[in-house]
């Protein structure tokens, strides 16, 4: 029904990921290269038509596609009274580092992760307390004994949760998440949990929102929620923000309107409702669309590309590539790719130390595009 093989030029349209030299292939920013939804395009497109463009608030609408969306896409009930509107997940974050914590306390991650964290934290003027997930035979882990050792550090006041994982892919199951809990209300360590990537899932398996897997989760949590990557609208700045615990949603109410994150533009409440409401069976075939892209190139890479490893997941459509051949930070490695191939990705030392050995790439794109980026990724490779 929708056309994900089609390949739009997004070159002159102040993109961030493809305002590059004109021979370049971005494969490497969490921006997809699908047009979104039609359903969200006609929904926008009738709010421009209006031509009048001025403040807007909050309706109905935008709780009820929320509420609904997660009641029966994910089996789990979010209050009313919780949610939040937000600008966007990151300026969430921020506020709530920046409310929640004293400068020099530390904000503990489970890295490699999202590398934006690190900013939100470090700004704020607090320490980023990285605790490296373990990886052994394609498969990351958490160690629960070096995340007590954090968490049990007096100085540690908070927790970022990537659920599901980027860039490792996890999906955190039920039984990790209560023990994740349990250790953080033992502690007294507050858990912010980014579930942005959560409907970004391989066909077949479901993410499970940390709030739901027990009262510990939910009475210690704060949970940032968002349609923009799963529906490619990242530029409409739309996102939102869930807490069950009346006093602590009361402070992270505070925090995002005293950094006035917390009112919309004119498209950001229409897009989330249109997204919601309308943008499920897009959703399903995106879905089915990725996993092919990933099995492609996981098979790509194996038969062509000995020096490198694809780490098996089941979410998000960042896949990690393990180095063979090189350790360490390989900053200069993906900056040879690009000069070489023209080919775009990130090193793996973004996202924290335990990020060395290992590149970060975007397979959500047209069929074309995903070949031309495999063979100038086994063009660099290929004298070695």
């Amino acid at each position: 029904m929708y056309d994900f093989d089609k390949v739009t030029d997004r070159r002159g349209t102040y993109s961030l990921k493809w305002d590059i030299a004109e021979n370049e292939l971005p494969m490497w920013v969490a921006d997809i290269d699908f047009e979104t939804a039609p359903e969200i395009v006609s929904a926008l497109v009738r709010r421009a038509e209006h031509g009048i463009f001025g403040y807007t608030v909050i309706p109905d609408e935008w709780y009820s596609a929320y509420i609904n969306w997660w009641k029966n896409r994910h089996g789990f009930e979010i209050k009313k009274e919780w949610l939040m509107f937000c600008t966007g997940v990151i300026p969430a974050i921020s506020s709530i580092v920046r409310k929640l914590t004293t400068p020099n306390e530390n904000v503990l991650v489970l890295t490699p992760v999202y590398n934006t964290f690190f900013n939100s934290i470090v700004n704020n003027g607090c320490r980023a307390l990285e605790c490296p997930l373990n990886y052994q035979n394609g498969v990351y882990e958490i160690d629960f004994e070096a995340l007590e050792r954090g968490l049990s550090d007096p100085q540690t006041s908070l927790m970022i949760l990537c659920n599901p994982h980027n860039p490792t892919g996890n999906i955190w199951d039920s039984e990790t998440l209560s023990h994740i809990g349990e250790l953080c209300k033992k502690r007294h360590v507050t858990v912010i949990s980014d579930e942005i990537h959560c409907d970004l899932t391989d066909p077949g398996f479901e993410y499970t929102p940390f709030a739901s897997v027990s009262e510990t989760c939910r009475d210690i949590s704060i949970t940032c929620l968002a349609p923009t990557k799963t529906f490619n609208i990242a530029g409409l700045q739309t996102a939102a923000v869930f807490v069950p615990d009346e006093a602590l949603r009361h402070k992270v109410w505070r925090s995002i309107n005293t950094d006035e994150v917390a009112e919309p533009n004119v498209f950001a409440v229409t897009a989330a409702i249109a997204a919601f409401e309308k943008g499920e069976v897009w959703l399903e075939e995106l879905r089915l669309y990725l996993r092919e892209n990933k099995r492609i190139v996981s098979e790509y890479i194996n038969e062509n590309i000995p020096q490198l490893a694809v780490v098996q997941s089941h979410a998000t459509y960042l896949l990690w590539l393990e180095c063979m051949g090189e350790s360490g930070d390989l900053t200069h490695l993906a900056e040879r790719i690009r000069e070489k191939t023209g080919l775009f990705l990130t090193a793996g030392i973004h996202y924290g130390k335990a990020g060395n050995d290992f590149m970060r790439m975007n397979i959500a794109c047209p069929r074309k595009l995903l070949y031309e980026g495999l063979e100038r990724l086994s063009a660099a490779f290929a004298d070695q």
